[in-house]
């Protein structure tokens, strides 16, 4: 049951860390969408993951 609870909580970090990602990056037009796969990539990897996110959307 605290392993559920620990991967939830990672999950919803990671969900505020892309939302407030997003409200910086809407002055650059660089928004990663919150979806399952961003959010699992998020809360696997942590911040290096977002970085990851944001480097891809740069070169595609």
């Amino acid at each position: 049951m605290n392993y559920i609870i620990s991967i939830l909580k990672r999950i919803l970090f990671s969900g505020f860390l892309l939302y407030g990602y997003n409200l910086f990056a809407y002055q650059f037009n660089m928004i990663i969408p919150i979806n399952f796969i961003n959010l699992f990539v998020i809360a696997l990897f942590g911040a290096p993951g977002l970085f990851a996110l944001a480097v891809l959307k740069i070169f595609i």
